[in-house]
């Protein structure tokens, strides 16, 4: 009989819910109908889809023989299409693999690609936080995680869509999300061809760049400013714009008038008697 299952998984078996005794084609299906969730490590029973035979959890079917899953993992309960899944045990979870395509970070927590052993930013525990963008669980989620240069996660899905917008900052610390050199390059080009006007010609501003965490002065410009430590134009202004004083113009002398005798009435004298 060829395998069924559901949009998550392919599998010819259903799961005996321990939590309301209900049968569902995977965890996420019961999730999505109920108002609670399935724990699959606490899954006992499985109904075959074949002959309908309620038996202990296994890979295949005692009445008919029928194989529930090519990969079936007995801790997690998981049964699917072959997929290079191995099961982690510092994750606590399945995984698609193949397994030696990646390796389990002890701080991070979570299982990384080889290419990212020794370069890559560890945050601890950083997969049991949510997802920053969507808020959904990414440590469980079957969705890929987007590892950030500042070590914070987001599903993949929602790092595609935000680069799509526009936005290139991490949601939780404001570092960039992928090398911006390219861009900061046009900035400077668009910097040196719009020159301020008069009156900020010459304003400086304090600024802390989200991408070193240095603090510096800066030349002001509407279009940005340029962190002095690294380059980066992923900068916030703290404080207001900081005028140098302008030279005093010299103001032309004012003439003076002479003053003029005026007439005046004499005094008069004594006369004598």
């Amino acid at each position: 009989m060829a395998a069924a299952g559901c949009d998550h998984y392919v599998r010819s078996c259903l799961l005996k819910a321990p939590c309301c005794g209900k049968l569902y084609v995977c965890r996420l299906c019961h999730d999505a109908e109920e108002n609670h969730q399935m724990d699959r490590f606490k899954v006992r029973e499985v109904q075959c889809s074949g002959c309908l035979t309620v038996q202990q959890a296994q890979q295949t079917c005692q009445q008919c023989h029928v194989q529930f899953g090519e990969y079936y993992c007995d801790i997690c309960h998981l049964f699917d299409k072959d997929k290079k899944q191995y099961h982690c045990l510092p994750c606590g979870i399945c995984r698609i693999g193949p397994s030696e395509k990646y390796f389990h970070c002890d701080k991070c927590n979570l299982c990384l690609a080889q290419d990212l052993q020794g370069n890559h930013k560890c945050v601890e525990n950083v997969s049991r936080q949510n997802c920053p963008v969507c808020m959904e669980d990414i440590h469980t989620s079957r969705i890929g995680a987007q590892v950030l240069p500042c070590g914070h996660l987001l599903h993949k899905t929602c790092f595609e869509a935000m680069v799509r917008t526009g936005a290139y900052r991490c949601p939780l610390c404001m570092h960039s999300a992928w090398a911006m050199e390219d861009h900061w390059e046009q900035i400077d080009v668009e910097i040196a061809q719009s020159p301020m006007p008069t009156e900020y010609q010459g304003a400086t501003v304090k600024i802390i760049c989200n991408d070193c965490q240095a603090h510096c002065t800066v030349p002001f410009h509407v279009l940005g400013m340029k962190c002095t430590g690294c380059g980066s134009y992923n900068t916030a202004q703290e404080g207001g714009l900081i005028q140098q004083p302008q030279p005093q113009q010299q103001q032309p002398e004012q003439e003076v008038e002479d003053e003029a005798d005026t007439d005046t009435e004499p005094e008069q004298q004594d006369q004598p008697e």
